[in-house]
């Protein structure tokens, strides 16, 4: 017997979430699979809020850091990275989450989530164009950059414990690597 699973579409997801259906679940969707989330543990949440104050001080009006919020995907995906740096856009987002043509860079802190983040987000990530993502290894406290995606993956994957990094869409800003693992 061969086991199908079925695939959503968005229109139903967000169909299903919003007749309630999905209120007791914490999920994305991804490649059209409804995919349910870990619990954010007390050390993950205390790091997504600093490096989202921290990016937001940095950032000013330049952009926008979304945390734990959809983003939707041109291949019938939409994952709620722990954050979103976009563009910002005069109805913030009312209409719409933000598309691959709005996203900067997402970053997750993952812990539980390590394969999921490293394995199937990165590739949907990088199929949709997304120029760079990050994920915080909070079992090592490494961050790990991906960049330069070609043909749904990204060519360039590096690792980093110090110094500081300056994402690609703002080559002037300089983002302290400890601040983002402690």
């Amino acid at each position: 017997m061969t086991v199908t699973t079925v695939k959503w579409t968005l229109t139903q997801y967000h169909q299903m979430i919003e007749a309630g259906i999905l209120d007791e679940c914490h999920a994305e969707l991804l490649r059209g699979e409804i995919v349910q989330m870990s619990p954010e543990g007390t050390p993950h949440a205390s790091k997504r809020i600093s490096t989202q104050e921290y990016l937001s001080q940095l950032l000013g009006n330049r952009a926008q850091v979304r945390p734990a919020a959809p983003i939707t995907l041109p291949d019938g995906s939409e994952p709620e990275p722990d954050l979103a740096i976009v563009r910002r856009v005069e109805d913030n987002y009312l209409a719409h989450h933000p598309y691959p043509e709005n996203i900067f860079w997402v970053i997750e802190y993952s812990n539980t989530s390590l394969e999921k983040d490293m394995g199937i987000k990165a590739e949907i990530y990088a199929n949709v164009g997304i120029r760079e993502y990050w994920v915080v290894n909070l079992k090592e406290n490494k961050l790990i950059v991906f960049r330069d995606p070609i043909d749904g993956k990204y060519r360039s994957h590096q690792e980093f414990t110090q110094g500081t990094i300056r994402p690609l869409a703002f080559p002037n800003i300089e983002i302290s690597i400890s601040r983002l693992l402690r």
